[in-house]
């Protein structure tokens, strides 16, 4: 296996590292832009680049449904389809189990997925479909296909997936592909239970992967489990591999899986509160919807450099009011710009060895304390 990663330097627990694919590096911590659709919904890949994103995120399942994999291969792969040419991670479809779980029937050969576009036809996803697809993606991380739970939910039904989604890892790593700047990623589950965690990351590390993925977290729990969960899997993992936290989060919430070990991030969190008019700074999100911005002439952060922050709180606030189009662009990029921003500060307060100092500092002035 080819993908390659450095880690550059530690400060506790917390790691700074480089990751190297075919399509270049991405410094981690990093969070990743999430295009589920090959677009990062409001903005221009030009934009994307320029909030400083490295690496963004597709989805297997909503590819594999339009346009299809084949149509992708066809034009060059999702680089060159979506225009995006920096590296890009796929999701396997995993989620969408649970996500669209009333359209979802599970067995051991795999998942088959009722349309939820027109609700008629069924698409059967085997471990092997979805790494396939991912390679006609061209993706340059690819995602193994497992089952992604509700929480809370019983100890059986944990033991049952976790023995499921090994197996699925298997058979997902025997299907891949290995090639220069590529890899493939191992998923973590075993809800909240911490000896069914150790089960599936033992069971992982012994099928060997390019990296590690901490997932069915996120999905309810209260943080304290999750960040729990994070503590228990993540002394177990490989050191010389990236450790990937799926679908978190809020800034406290990568904050504090960074302090456990965690090397990546992807939440649509930043771009779905952008086209809702929640703008993220560092003394905290702002809707500007609110009234109170009627007439401010405050820039959203003082202290950040994207596009929406050369203007007013008070022009934002009209366009949100208008729903000018422009307004959900403007504060879409603003919120990654804010996301990328706080990954760089992570980086460097890791290198320095001051990560506890910048995290307490970050969290005092964002809960307002």
């Amino acid at each position: 296996m080819s993908l390659k990663f450095d880690l550059i330097a530690t400060d506790g627990t917390a790691r700074r590292g480089r990751v190297h694919t075919a399509h270049g590096v991405f410094e981690t911590p990093a969070f990743m832009a999430v295009g589920t659709a090959a677009t990062v919904k409001a903005l221009t890949m030009d934009q994307v680049a320029a909030t400083g994103t490295q690496v963004i995120l597709g989805n297997t399942y909503h590819l594999m449904m339009r346009p299809g994999g084949d149509l992708v291969e066809k034009m060059g792969g999702l680089h060159k389809f979506s225009g995006w040419h920096g590296p890009i991670l796929t999701d396997s479809g995993g989620f969408q189990v649970m996500s669209l779980s009333n359209l979802v029937k599970m067995k051991e050969e795999g998942v088959e997925f009722t349309s939820h576009i027109d609700g008629g036809i069924k698409h059967f996803m085997h471990p092997e479909d979805s790494v396939h697809i991912q390679h006609q993606l061209d993706s340059n991380i690819t995602m193994v296909l497992d089952e992604c739970l509700h929480l809370p939910t019983t100890r059986a039904r944990a033991e049952k997936n976790v023995d499921m989604v090994t197996r699925w890892a298997q058979r997902s790593k025997d299907a891949f592909i290995d090639r220069d700047g590529y890899g493939i990623f191992g998923i973590v589950q075993g809800a909240d239970f911490p000896d069914l965690r150790e089960k599936s990351a033992r069971a992982l590390t012994e099928i060997g992967f390019d990296g590690y993925a901490i997932g069915g977290l996120a999905v309810g729990e209260p943080q304290d489990v999750m960040f729990n969960m994070i503590a228990t899997v993540a002394p177990m993992l490989p050191t010389d591999k990236p450790r990937y936290l799926m679908g978190v989060g809020t800034p406290l919430d990568i904050l504090g899986a960074v302090e456990r070990g965690v090397d990546m991030f992807d939440c649509v969190m930043p771009t779905r509160a952008g086209r809702t008019a929640q703008a993220f700074t560092r003394h905290g999100t702002m809707n500007m919807r609110n009234a109170k911005f009627r007439d401010d002439p405050a820039p959203l952060d003082d202290r950040c450099g994207c596009p929406a922050c050369k203007l007013s709180r008070a022009y934002l606030h009209h366009l949100i009011k208008c729903n000018e189009v422009l307004g959900a662009t403007l504060l879409t990029q603003h919120n990654l710009w804010f996301y990328q921003d706080l990954m760089r500060d992570i980086r460097e307060s890791i290198e320095q060895g001051r990560f506890q100092e910048f995290k307490d500092e970050f969290i005092k002035n964002y809960k307002g304390e």
